[in-house]
């Protein structure tokens, strides 16, 4: 520990680390962190931000949603597994070959539901593109999360978060949006809508190609961004225990980790698909990602306020996310009494016209809002852990994993009709759970200021 009483960030920065001179002309501009965190919001735009448009529609638009179902417990199953390792993957090759690979999965995987609804009897399809997916989409966010956990200064994580977060979910508003439009007069959702979606995603793959080299990026502070090691395979995968054992507080964040996806089959599936039409799912759909924005830029303005301490910003972080979720599903809670697998086989849907809409639609809003909370804060609590790559890389990757791992129990749960109150109530459950093992760690591990210790594994 440093003899000096309560140094700055910008203290410790500059006692340990040297300051380069920021680039002039095109490439000032070509190497800010910002606009390179700009091109990263652009590359999961056009990727799993028009996947989210999709799937939040319930069941990707279909009429018996049981096969999407099954296809995203196929991909999140397999995402768990490659997450695992994606860290130590992106370590070797590089984040701009590693988000490459990550793109392609979602062009085939939305292909495939193309595919299946010109051809019914092409389920099989649809699982195996959402194996790929699982593959491909564990690599991409990984590489995504190293990336942005790397490239701003201690001061600016939170805004750097909320930056990405608000582009990645334009990709959710665009595509609800164009969804909407396309099928305002449709119960199904129409073919031209995931041709255009097939299109968006290809272009997607071109993103990551116009991206700058991490190695050659410096911060605002004149810092320059620590590029990842590249020692052997071995090494690299021997490096996921070595994180574990040298930074074991990351395994109380598990449980928050594990939560973080499981309250989309919930919400996408037993509250949207369920309840409304398919063209109220459509506009619940576009303004659930707009409240997205909302909540990652609101969360990210409380975690980066400069004249409160890091420690006491994760604490509030943290009591803002308990409120949130007690407060949406205690609202949910009152409607999910009112609906069961059966009773909705002979109920009339929701429209938008109806007088019971609007309330219905506030409920989404908040959980839209709870969710882009939830992903921001957790992102900021691994942040606040570390400042290397290489190390950030393996957080991200433990993320993902447990991340889809749940994903993957919880869609199939789904997929084999589990009641829809027993799917809520797990849902409240996990949330309350992952932030009460969160709390001792924000206790013991948050400090004011990233230690040297801390840094590389």
């Amino acid at each position: 520990m440093s003899g000096r009483s309560a140094p700055s960030d910008d203290d410790v920065a500059s006692a340990t680390v040297e300051i380069l001179p920021q680039y002039r002309g095109f490439k000032a501009v070509y190497y800010n962190p910002v606009i390179q965190v700009f091109f990263l919001g652009f590359v999961c735009f056009m990727g799993p931000g028009l996947f989210n448009a999709l799937n939040g529609l319930g069941g990707g638009g279909m009429l018996n949603p049981t096969t999407s179902a099954n296809a995203n417990s196929t991909l999140y199953a397999t995402f768990a597994v490659a997450a695992f390792f994606a860290g130590s993957i992106n370590n070797v090759l590089g984040s701009k070959l590693t988000l490459l690979l990550g793109t392609t999965g979602y062009a085939l995987y939305i292909g495939s539901y193309l595919a299946y609804n010109l051809h019914p009897n092409a389920g099989a399809f649809v699982l195996a593109a959402g194996a790929y997916l699982g593959v491909s989409a564990g690599l991409l966010w990984t590489a995504q999360g190293s990336l942005m956990l790397a490239y701003p200064t201690e001061n600016q994580k939170g805004m750097f978060i909320a930056i990405f977060w608000s582009i990645f979910n334009l990709g959710g508003v665009v595509g609800s949006a164009v969804s909407f439009g396309n099928n305002f007069d449709n119960t199904v959702l129409s073919n031209v809508t995931y041709i255009c979606f097939l299109i968006l995603t290809g272009i997607g793959v071109l993103i990551p190609l116009l991206m700058a080299n991490p190695a050659k990026m410096i911060r605002s502070d004149g810092t320059r961004v620590v590029t990842p090691r590249h020692p052997s395979w071995r090494s690299e995968f021997y490096g996921l225990w070595v994180t574990l054992t040298t930074d074991p507080w990351i395994v109380l964040l598990f449980p928050m980790f594990f939560a973080s996806n499981w309250f989309y089959t919930w919400q996408f599936n037993d509250y949207n698909a369920a309840v409304f039409t398919i063209r109220a799912r459509a506009l619940n759909n576009l303004i659930y990602w707009l409240s997205q924005i909302v909540g990652s830029v609101s969360i990210g303005f409380l975690l980066d306020q400069r004249n409160l301490s890091r420690r006491f910003r994760a604490f509030s972080g943290w009591v803002v996310l308990l409120v949130m979720v007690f407060a949406v599903h205690t609202w949910a809670f009152f409607y999910q009494k009112g609906y069961t697998r059966e009773s909705i086989m002979a109920a009339p849907r929701i429209d938008i016209h109806d007088s019971s809409y609007p309330s219905h639609l506030w409920l989404y809003i908040f959980c839209g809002l709870l969710d882009s909370m939830w992903q921001t804060t957790a992102y900021w609590f691994m942040g606040a852990m570390s400042n290397d790559p290489a190390k950030l890389a393996n957080f991200s990757g433990f993320y993902k994993s447990l991340q889809s791992a749940g994903a993957a129990g919880i869609w199939r749960a789904d997929a084999v009709k589990l009641p829809y109150m027993n799917m809520f109530l797990s849902t409240w459950i996990l949330l309350v759970a992952g932030l009460i093992f969160a709390l001792p760690m924000i206790h013991m591990r948050v400090r004011d200021t990233t230690e040297e210790a801390d840094e590389t594994l």
